[in-house]
C-alpha cells in the first residue's frame, strides 16, 4: 500500500508541474528539472502562476509593469546599473514576460559563470529594490509604448492584438498585457508592491532548471525561492468568450499604405486535448507560421504576390513578426483559431480596399474549403511528414526545451513531454481523424475579423456592398489563376451594418 501511495503521489506530482526527481524515493516539491549533463549551459525558468488576467479593474498592466521593474530594476543588494555592469562581462541577460495566465523569468549562463549569475538573477526576483527612479523610468517606456509604438509601429502586431480586445472582450483575457493608456496612468509603485505581495509567493512559483547543473543545485534554488512568503492565490475563472453571431468587424482608421488583417474566434481546443495533434496537422497545412509551404501562403502571397505572409494558429502566437518558432510560456484555457494576413498593399491610388477585400475573400474561402472538404490523402501524408521534421526547432535550445517542459506543467501533460510525444502523435493520426476533427473545430462564419486601413468609412460601404473586388496583375497570370480569382472576388461576406464598428487609431486602446 505504500508503494502505492507513494506512486500516485509522485504521478500527481508531475502532472502537477509541482516536483523534481532529486534522489531514489524523494522529489522536490515546485520543481521542474531537465538535465543534459554535457550542456556546458544552464537554464533558468521562474514561473509565477499569474499575469494579467490578475490585473485589478482600473490597473490593467499592473502585472507587466511589476515584471519589468524586477528584471529591469535594482535589487536589495545591487542598483540596476551595477546589476549590468556584472552582467556585461559574462555576456549575460535576463528577463520576464507576461501573458495572460503565466509570467516567466528567464535566463541561460555557461557553468564556469554560474555563481555570478545566479546570484544576480535570483535576486532579481527574490529581494527586488522597488526604486522609485526605476518605477517612473519604466512606468514611463511602457507609457510610450502604449500611447505611440504599440500604434504607430507595428499594425499587423496591434491587429493581433485588437481581435483579441474583440473575442473576449467582458472577460479576464480582455485587455492587453501592458494595459491601457488610462490604466497604466495610473499605477502607482505601491500597486506594484502589493501585486508583488500577493502573487510572488513560494507556494505560486514554480522553479524551472535544465543543462548541465550540479547535481545539488535544483535543491538549492528552490530553497532560495522558497525565501518568498508563504501563500496561496486565488483562482481566476476560465475565460469563457461568447461565440459571435454573424461576422462582426472592427475597422480601425489609420492614414496606411497597406492594411493587415486579423480574423478568428474561440475554440474549445487546449495541448492536452487528444484532438490536437490532429489539428495541429491541419493548422499546419493551412498556415504554418513563416514557412512558404502552407496553403495560404502559396494562394495568397506565392501565386498572387500580395503581401509577405499569410498564416493561421490554434494556438496564442504574440510577437509572431520577431519569432520563426511559436513562443514559449503563453500558455492559456482559453484559445483562438486565428487568421493572420500580413499587410496588403496597394498597386495604385484606388487599389487598396479591393486589395485587402480579396486577400479576406481568399483567406475566407481556403479555410470554408478546409471545413467541408478536409485534406486529401496526398496533403495529409505530405504535410505529417513535413511536420514530423519540422517540428524540433521548436525545442532548439535548451531554455525553449525547458520552456517547453513549463508549459507541460500548465496544460497538465505527463512525461515524457509534448515535444518528446509529438512523433508518436503524429504518427497515430489517420486522414479520417483528421478531418473530422477539422469539421469540429473549424468554421467559415460567426467570427470577427480587425482590419486597420485609411478611408475607413469607404471600406465599411465596399465591405457592406458585397460587390466583387477584383484585382489586377503588373505581368502575365495563367488563366487558371484568373478562373479562380473571379470566383475568390466574389466570395460572400454576409454581414450587416450594425455589426462594423469603425475606431480612430489615437482611441485605439486608451
Amino acid at each position: 500500500m505504500k508503494t502505492i501511495a507513494l506512486f500516485i503521489t509522485v504521478v500527481l506530482c508531475l502532472l502537477i508541474a509541482g516536483c523534481a526527481r532529486i534522489g531514489k524515493g524523494e522529489t522536490l516539491r515546485n520543481t521542474i528539472t531537465l538535465s543534459e549533463p554535457d550542456s556546458p549551459f544552464i537554464a533558468l525558468n521562474i514561473w509565477i502562476k499569474a499575469g494579467s488576467q490578475n490585473d485589478p479593474k482600473g490597473k490593467e498592466g499592473l502585472a507587466a509593469l511589476t515584471a519589468a521593474l524586477l528584471s529591469e530594476g535594482s535589487t536589495q543588494q545591487d542598483s540596476y546599473p551595477q546589476i549590468l555592469s556584472k552582467l556585461y562581462p559574462i555576456a549575460a541577460e535576463y528577463d520576464g514576460t507576461v501573458d495572460k495566465e503565466m509570467t516567466s523569468f528567464k535566463g541561460k549562463i555557461h557553468r564556469d559563470n554560474l555563481e555570478t549569475y545566479y546570484t544576480l538573477f535570483k535576486n532579481a526576483i527574490v529581494s527586488p529594490g522597488f526604486s522609485e527612479e526605476d518605477f517612473k523610468r519604466i512606468k514611463t517606456q511602457t507609457l510610450n509604448y502604449v500611447k505611440q509604438s504599440r500604434r504607430f509601429s507595428n499594425d499587423e502586431e496591434l491587429s493581433k492584438e485588437l481581435l483579441y480586445w474583440q473575442i473576449f472582450k467582458g472577460t479576464a483575457y480582455e485587455h492587453p498585457e501592458e494595459g491601457y493608456v488610462k490604466s497604466v496612468e495610473a499605477i502607482t509603485l505601491d500597486d506594484v508592491k502589493a501585486f508583488y505581495t500577493k502573487y510572488y509567493t513560494r507556494d505560486n512559483t514554480i522553479v524551472g532548471i535544465a543543462g548541465g547543473y550540479k547535481a545539488d543545485f535544483a535543491a538549492r534554488v528552490r530553497r532560495d525561492f522558497d525565501a518568498l512568503r508563504a501563500g496561496n492565490v486565488e483562482t481566476v475563472p476560465k475565460p469563457s468568450p461568447a461565440p459571435a453571431n454573424g461576422i462582426k468587424v472592427l475597422i480601425v482608421e489609420k492614414n496606411v499604405a497597406s492594411t493587415p488583417v486579423s480574423f478568428g474566434f474561440p475554440i474549445t481546443l487546449h495541448r492536452s486535448d487528444p484532438d490536437f495533434y490532429a489539428m495541429m496537422l491541419a493548422d499546419s497545412w493551412l498556415g504554418e507560421h513563416r514557412t512558404s509551404v502552407s496553403h495560404l501562403y502559396q494562394v495568397i502571397r506565392e501565386k498572387r504576390g500580395m503581401n509577405y505572409g499569410d498564416y493561421s494558429y490554434i494556438e496564442a502566437y504574440p510577437r509572431g513578426y520577431a519569432t520563426q518558432v511559436p513562443p514559449v510560456n503563453v500558455s492559456r484555457r482559453s484559445q483562438i483559431f486565428e487568421v493572420w494576413l500580413r499587410p496588403v498593399a496597394m498597386t495604385a491610388p484606388g487599389t487598396l480596399h479591393d486589395r485587402v477585400l480579396f486577400a479576406f475573400r481568399a483567406a475566407l474561402r481556403e479555410v470554408a474549403s478546409l471545413t467541408e472538404k478536409g485534406l486529401t490523402a496526398e496533403s495529409f501524408e505530405t504535410q505529417r511528414g513535413y511536420l514530423k521534421n519540422y517540428y524540433v526547432n521548436f525545442g532548439n535550445t535548451v531554455s525553449r526545451r525547458l520552456a517547453y517542459r513549463m508549459d507541460d506543467a500548465f496544460y497538465g501533460i505527463p512525461d515524457p513531454g509534448f515535444l518528446a510525444s509529438t512523433p508518436k502523435g503524429m504518427d497515430a493520426l489517420t486522414r479520417d481523424q483528421v478531418n473530422t476533427t477539422i469539421k469540429k473545430y473549424l468554421r467559415s462564419n460567426g467570427f470577427w475579423a480587425v482590419f486597420i486601413t485609411k478611408d475607413a468609412e469607404a471600406f465599411k460601404q465596399k465591405l457592406l456592398a458585397g460587390t466583387p473586388t477584383n484585382i489586377s496583375y503588373a505581368g502575365k497570370q495563367p488563366q487558371e489563376i484568373l478562373d479562380e480569382d473571379k470566383i475568390i472576388a466574389s466570395w460572400p461576406i454576409p454581414i450587416k451594418a450594425e455589426d462594423i464598428t469603425i475606431m480612430n487609431i489615437n482611441d485605439v486602446l486608451e
